[in-house]
């Protein structure tokens, strides 16, 4: 004997009715079943919600009633020929005469008690099982209809009854020995022993099938719904979650306590004392394995699963006069108890001075209230504070019989919480250590699912999500090193890399999987595309909401940079080669420092100054080691070096800064690099990075633009105009040539100053070696005194750039790994 039952979704239309019944067709051929039906999809939530319009005396209640009358009325006229449709659709209508009957009644007195709201609930299962009799005996079906209330005895707590489990046994079993055929049974309802209608609770259908399969012994409990099986995680909010295949019965009442929307803790306990395996399979993909619930917690992941619950406050009862006072726990609790308020979770220190409760927020007022009036004399006296409220919270949990035989579960779970800056505000755990909860700012939900999901399901990856801004030479260079190098990042280093958020200065997309990287489209290309707005793009990053979150900022733009403080408040890392952010006020820059570090963020910027040489990190290990620095000798453009290196070749200068133009080497208008504020920029950084206090103003820059070409409107007007100065360039060059000497464009910082301009060098100096587009940089610092040292390598060009950036990517994945 199987029973099976199927939700409201599955039979919400005659479309998916079809379905059941193929189901059904296939369960019958092998082996003896009996069926539980829910409501038709929606059903027993219009009726509820009408009975609230019918005793607020709102009229509109007769709409809907009158809808669902015409929904039911149309199931019939589509699946049952005319000529048998009679009597079917007089049961319908002499239900809803009954049904608008109640209604009025309720319109009229307005109140509406809970029995009579058990008995509105009613109709719903009453209409659908009767109606799917019918349709069954025109397939075929021997089928049987029975009123779950002739047999399911409760008390009269209406709205959740309690079932009296030896009388109900009795007669179902003594209903299917005198009935033949597969019985047709309403879920959700039953009655009391006079007779009075009740419903059993929340995901009564369920229970329903869990009663009767108890009661017959049955080999299997089938619960078909809309979903393939019980996920690791709610999947709206978690995109990698999957079906888990089997689950013990003490796993799934924990999931199912905690916000698992496909089994309830009540379906488990008939099906738990009796041993009898329950099946959650999905209508509308049947050949799906599903989820199986037993007694076997088979071996594999550390959890099974991760859940959580939503609109939680956290109440803190604490005070020094608590502390070794008898009684306080039974107090607290005796307190909510008697208000009807439910506690989710509890948490108090081994100190004794504060206990910690969470509660549903509808229930905070009430509760709040009774703690209080518990505890107003020690209130009055300053024993006990008053009760503090922490509202807009939420509750996650992970799942699983393994935990306690894996140590460091806990460590693993909150080691990812916290590199992802998830505040915990309590936790709870059990002996047992099957369920470890933590409660978490609403605002941080997804984010915490996500990063547990990773830590704990997604193999040893580490997944990145990147939000890039900036898709020109470096941004798409960035992309593709990402794509062929992320099949060698998931094998050897545990990293996935993905990317959500592309943006250019006029067009932004998402995707929620992330992009395909090998065939990554340009953002006003991609579906979904929209105007660029950076408020928008980083509102939307914010609602994603994926843990290990990280900003790239390929762009050159200061409006970008302006947003950088709200990108790290937002507990998002950020990576950028765009030096306008940390080249602007010395405020500005210390405050993004100090708020990277307080958010415990990364702000990596390692190709501000040298594309991808390491500069900035060889400079930061140095002072974090206690060294002084004492001189920087750099040539930090590349742009400015090829062209002085190139010249040196016998084009003119015109010449040699056009051909940099062409191979990509300067800014699209040469006159920003020749300007020298770029170097300065990168000085006033290095500077800055050497603890030194460097304002802009502090900086001496020799610009090479000469002065009127300086306000020329078109880059080729500029060009044509250089000419003329094409002959004082050569004389700068041959006076450098008779001493022996070669021109470079460099920065100088030292006591505090710096400067930036062209000098002519002899043989003896690093510098004079210099080829295309090379950087090099000399730190004399306290250790590196009398030999400083050199950092040399390209410093100029998007692919170095990129990877530049792409090195700082992988930087962070590797973070606390």
């Amino acid at each position: 004997m199987k029973v099976i039952k199927f939700g409201g979704s599955s039979v919400a239309n005659p479309k998916n009715i079809k379905k059941a019944f193929s189901i059904l067709q296939q369960k019958n051929q092998e082996g003896e079943i009996a069926v539980v039906f829910s409501a038709f999809g929606g059903v027993t939530e219009i009726l509820l919600q009408s009975a609230e319009k019918a005793k607020l005396g709102d009229k509109s209640y007769i709409d809907d009633v009158k809808l669902l009358e015409e929904r039911h009325f149309e199931v019939v006229k589509e699946m049952i020929p005319i000529k048998l449709q009679s009597p079917v659709l007089t049961y319908i209508k002499l239900r809803f005469n009954e049904l608008e009957d109640l209604y009025h009644g309720i319109f009229l007195i307005k109140e509406c008690s809970p029995r009579t709201l058990d008995y509105v609930g009613s109709f719903g299962e009453r209409l659908s099982a009767y109606i799917l009799v019918e349709l069954l005996k025109l397939e075929g079906f021997p089928a049987v209809y029975l009123d779950a209330r002739s047999v399911i005895r409760t008390n009269d707590r209406f709205g959740n009854a309690k079932v009296d489990f030896s009388v109900t046994n009795d007669l179902i079993q003594d209903f299917f020995h005198q009935n033949q055929g597969i019985k047709v049974i309403t879920g959700f309802i039953a009655s009391t022993e006079k007779g009075e209608t009740t419903t059993l609770g929340r995901s009564g259908s369920d229970y329903t099938a869990a009663i009767f399969a108890s009661a017959l012994n049955a080999d299997a409990l089938e619960i078909w719904t809309d979903v393939s099986g019980v996920m690791t995680s709610d999947p709206r909010l978690v995109y990698t979650a999957f079906t888990i295949p089997q689950l013990s019965y003490a796993e799934a009442m924990e999931l199912s306590h905690f916000g698992a929307k496909v089994i309830f803790p009540a379906t488990m306990q008939p099906a738990m004392k009796k041993g009898i395996p329950v099946f959650i399979k999905n209508t509308f993909a049947p050949d799906n394995a599903g989820t199986l619930i037993n007694n076997d917690a088979p071996n594999g992941k550390i959890i099974k699963g991760i859940s959580s619950m939503s609109g939680i406050s956290l109440l803190n009862i604490q005070g020094a006069g608590l502390i070794e006072v008898v009684g306080v726990s039974r107090r607290v609790f005796g307190a909510l108890g008697d208000a009807g308020v439910n506690v989710i979770l509890i948490s108090q220190a081994s100190s004794e001075h504060s206990i910690c409760v969470a509660i549903k927020t509808f229930e905070v007022a009430r509760a709040k209230e009774a703690i209080e009036g518990e505890f107003i004399y020690e209130i009055r006296n300053g024993e006990m504070d008053p009760v503090i409220v922490v509202s807009e919270m939420a509750v996650v949990a992970a799942v699983g019989e393994n935990m306690k035989h894996n140590p460091g579960a806990s460590g693993r779970m909150f080691q990812s919480l916290g590199q992802n800056n998830v505040n915990v505000y309590a936790i709870a755990q059990g002996s047992s250590e099957l369920n470890i909860s933590a409660v978490v700012s609403q605002a941080d939900l997804q984010k915490a699912l996500n990063a547990l999901h990773e830590a704990f399901f997604l193999s040893d990856n580490k997944v990145l999500h990147l939000f890039l801004v900036g898709v020109g030479l470096i941004g798409k260079a960035l992309t593709k090193m990402i794509s062929n190098q992320r099949e060698k990042l998931q094998r050897e280093n545990d990293l996935d890399i993905q990317i959500h958020g592309i943006a250019n200065s006029r067009f932004m997309a998402f995707h929620e999987d992330g992009f395909d990287l090998k065939n990554c489209p340009a953002p006003e290309d991609a579906e979904g595309a929209q105007k660029m707005d950076i408020d928008k793009f980083l509102q939307q990053m914010e609602e994603m909401n994926f843990s290990n979150t990280v900003f790239v900022d390929c762009t050159a733009s200061q409006t970008v940079a302006d947003v950088y403080d709200r990108i790290l408040e937002a507990k998002i890392a950020i990576v950028t080669p765009n030096k306008k952010a940390n080249s602007s006020s010395l405020e500005k820059y210390k405050e993004l420092k100090k708020l990277a570090y307080k958010r415990g963020v990364k702000f990596l910027y390692e190709t501000n100054v040298a594309a991808g040489l390491p500069v900035i990190s060889t400079l930061q290990d140095l002072m974090l080691s206690g060294d002084k620095v004492i001189r920087i000798e750099a040539v930090l453009s590349g742009s400015m070096n090829y062209i002085f290196s190139e010249f040196e070749n016998g084009l003119s200068f015109s010449e040699v800064v056009r051909q940099a133009k062409e191979k990509g080497y300067t800014e699209p208008d040469p006159r920003d690099d020749l300007s020298g504020m770029d170097v300065g920029r990168k000085i006033l950084i290095l500077g800055r990075e050497a603890e030194q206090d460097l304002h802009f103003d502090d900086i001496s820059i020799q610009s090479m633009v000469p002065e009127d070409c300086v306000d020329l409107e078109e880059v080729e007007a500029f060009f044509e105009q250089l000419k003329t100065h094409d002959d004082s360039f050569e004389k700068l060059l041959e006076e450098a040539k008779a001493k022996g000497e070669k021109l470079r464009f460099m920065a100088t910082l030292e006591n505090g100053k710096a400067k930036v301009g062209l000098n002519s060098l002899d043989a003896s100096h690093p510098f004079y070696s210099l080829k295309g587009s090379d950087n090099m940089i000399l730190f004399t610092t306290e250790r590196y005194h009398d030999f400083p040292m050199i950092i040399r390598g390209p410093g100029a060009g998007a692919d170095v750039t990129a990877a530049g950036v792409f090195a700082d990517v992988i930087r962070l994945g590797n973070y606390s790994r």
